[in-house]
């Protein structure tokens, strides 16, 4: 399973999109994860929580979930670039939901050495974002080696393939349909799953005995967030264009008025995303 490609991913535009991101990921998961994890895992993850934080960007996971789970907490943050994994090792809480310590190493390098044998001690795997930038094959690799490892997995914010613009324009939907066939493209002859990811992954999961459970958790721009939402608009019509270059003569203009709409707090925006929560199958034997 090889990470997909962030190079987009900058450290302005994940700074950008936290306090979105915060907002729109689905809490309500939180409570059969945390009943899992104090009933269900094994006695040492109760003891303290292993959480590898697979493509962390700028670690913003880490910052909402680390102070929403009791207990000791180590954190194994995932990335292909040094310098995210650098700024998110040191901007990590301290401390969990109930003062216990919280700790974090870091692991450089590419998703593809991902095994079992590596999630061995591991009570959680956590990803944001990176769904939708798998293949069919690197979904099915993940939910092997999670349920080999039987550890439960969090994926959050994965793009949906829905979006709603306030006011509507009649070209929005001819540019969301370029969008998400930019989201499926085959990148250096990998096939992207993109909207379809989290049907693929709820499928692959519960083929493996595991109870999936899926939330949405939009973001929902207003006109408090116009910094995210020109620059989250420039992007999703460049990538329409990208896919139809078609397109192009009529998206110059409606990129101009939609962006004047934006900066005068005319626009609104819903960007659908769904959370996942994988559990795995319960021992048939009592936990130790």
């Amino acid at each position: 399973m090889s990470e997909a490609d962030k190079s987009g991913f900058a450290p302005e535009w994940l700074e950008l999109r936290e306090r979105a991101d915060a907002a729109a990921r689905a809490p309500e998961l939180l409570r059969p994860l945390r009943e899992w994890l104090s009933v269900q895992a094994p006695a040492a993850a109760r003891d303290r929580l292993v959480i590898r934080d697979l493509g962390c960007g700028t670690g913003s996971m880490g910052r909402w979930l680390a102070v929403r789970l009791p207990g000791p907490q180590h954190w194994i943050l995932h990335d292909h670039d040094a310098a995210l994994l650098a700024h998110a090792e040191r901007r990590l809480p301290p401390t969990a939901a109930d003062s216990k310590p919280v700790t974090v190493t870091t692991e450089h390098g590419d998703l593809a050495h991902l095994t079992a044998d590596a999630l061995a001690g591991t009570s959680l795997v956590t990803a944001s974002a990176l769904l939708d930038l798998l293949t069919p094959d690197e979904v099915e690799r993940l939910a092997d080696v999670c349920a080999a490892a039987g550890c439960p997995a969090l994926l959050a914010l994965s793009v949906a393939g829905r979006v709603e613009l306030t006011p509507s324009d009649p070209l929005d939907a001819e540019i969301a349909a370029a969008f998400n066939d930019h989201q499926r493209r085959t990148d250096i002859g990998r096939r992207l799953l993109g909207p379809d990811a989290v049907a693929a992954a709820t499928e692959a999961f519960q083929r493996r005995g595991a109870t999936v459970l899926v939330r949405p958790s939009p973001w929902r721009l207003e006109s408090a967030e116009a910094a995210l939402t020109a620059e989250w608009f420039t992007g999703w019509v460049g990538a329409a264009c990208d896919q139809r270059p078609d397109l192009a003569p009529h998206a110059t203009p409606y990129l101009r008025r939609r962006l004047a709409a934006c900066a005068a707090g005319e626009l609104s925006v819903t960007v659908h995303h769904t959370d996942l929560l994988a559990l795995p199958r319960m021992p048939s034997g009592p936990a130790s």
